[in-house]
């Protein structure tokens, strides 16, 4: 044991096999449960899928990441000892709101509750702003201010994006891997270890969410829950081992903007959505088919092209993060914005023009 201990600590891309064999064995077990227990979700309006899939992906998901962790980063489970209770919440809230659909404000309060521990138990939060609008270093009430905040954000944009198949799990594993890397080049083996871990997690999951079959399972909250937390725990530290020049080999001057863009199709449609949402004077929070594979959907394409699409704008999204890490923060986030702006126009564009062709075809 400590001959693979070892091994995965000077190879930790190894953890991806690690947790995805530790999911693969799992995953039968969580869909029969699912299936006996009736953890299921049925169509409705804002479905597309047809019979009782069960909704409990995260669970699978959540043993086999936890599992790998615990076998390999001994040290980072001492350090993120009340991280680690912020995800047992985090699970749990999740898993009660895919089976009985929790009010907004009690959800909200759950994800308060894990971001607690995150945040403010564990001390793992933004304390810095890299010079934005002139300033670096913030108070510490600013500080947990802005780290909640960006909490919410994230973990619920990534709630909202899990809407076609593979796409919430297919974007974790991208995000998940630049981040593994990251850690990777910089000599933070055990977030390295963790991050690979989630992408082993979330590959048998996609496997059986995209071509399960009968073995189909939809990841539910608990799992983009799981998801939204673990990428903004990355994103912390990914900010936090930026803050200035030297503190690692690869140093990201625009570290938070870099971030922007790795996470820019769920923020940039949880934005436009919001927005739209209160223009229509209609709560942020009302559920509707307005997010981005949704309009996909609209303009013709299936669930594998939706996820195929979305995949690829991200790929291009990361490589513009990376490409602009020496710009300021302002100018590369706002490059950003516009193409995610002008994608989006060209997209209701093409939604637009399908709707005039069903009318005139209607109307003959």
């Amino acid at each position: 044991m400590l001959y693979l201990n070892n091994l995965v600590h000077n190879f930790p891309i190894l953890a991806i096999f690690v947790s995805f064999i530790i999911g693969l064995c799992f995953m039968p077990t969580v869909i029969s449960i699912a299936k006996k227990r009736k953890f299921v979700v049925k169509p409705n309006k804002r479905t597309s899928h047809i019979g009782a899939i069960p909704n409990i992906g995260g669970v699978n998901i959540f043993i086999s990441f936890l599992l790998t962790v615990f076998l390999f980063s001994y040290s980072i489970v001492s350090e993120l000892q009340f991280t680690i209770i912020g995800v047992f919440i985090i699970l749990i809230v999740g898993f009660i709101d895919d089976l009985i659909d929790i009010k907004v404000m009690w959800k909200l309060l759950g994800e308060l509750a894990s971001a607690f521990f995150l945040i403010v138990v564990a001390d793992i939060r933004l304390s810095n702003l890299h010079g934005f609008i002139g300033i670096h270093e913030i108070p510490l009430i600013a500080s947990y201010l802005l780290s909640f905040f960006v909490f919410i954000v994230i973990i619920n944009a990534l709630n909202l994006i899990d809407g076609v198949d593979g796409l919430a799990s297919g974007l974790g594993i991208l995000y998940s891997l630049f981040f593994a890397v990251y850690f990777k080049l910089t000599g933070r083996i055990d977030l390295a270890i963790s991050a690979f871990a989630m992408v082993g997690s979330l590959t048998v999951f996609f496997l059986y969410n995209v071509s399960g079959g009968k073995s189909k399972i939809f990841m539910g909250d608990s799992g983009a829950l799981l998801l939204g937390y673990m990428m903004t725990l990355y994103v912390f530290e990914f900010c936090e081992m930026n803050i200035q020049p030297g503190m690692n080999l690869y140093y990201i001057h625009s570290a938070p903007a870099v971030a922007i863009c790795v996470l820019s199709v769920p923020l940039f449609d949880t934005m436009r959505v919001m927005l739209t949402r209160i223009k229509k004077k209609v709560s942020p929070f009302e559920p509707d088919r307005n997010h981005i594979h949704h309009l996909l959907l609209k303009a013709g394409l299936k669930h594998h092209q939706v996820t195929s699409i979305l995949l690829i704008v991200s790929l291009l999204f990361i490589a513009l993060g990376l490409l602009g890490r020496e710009l300021s923060i302002a100018l590369l986030t706002l490059f950003a914005f516009t193409i995610a702006s002008v994608l989006t126009y060209i997209l209701w564009r093409m939604v637009d023009n399908k709707n005039q062709k069903s009318k005139v075809k209607i109307h003959k």
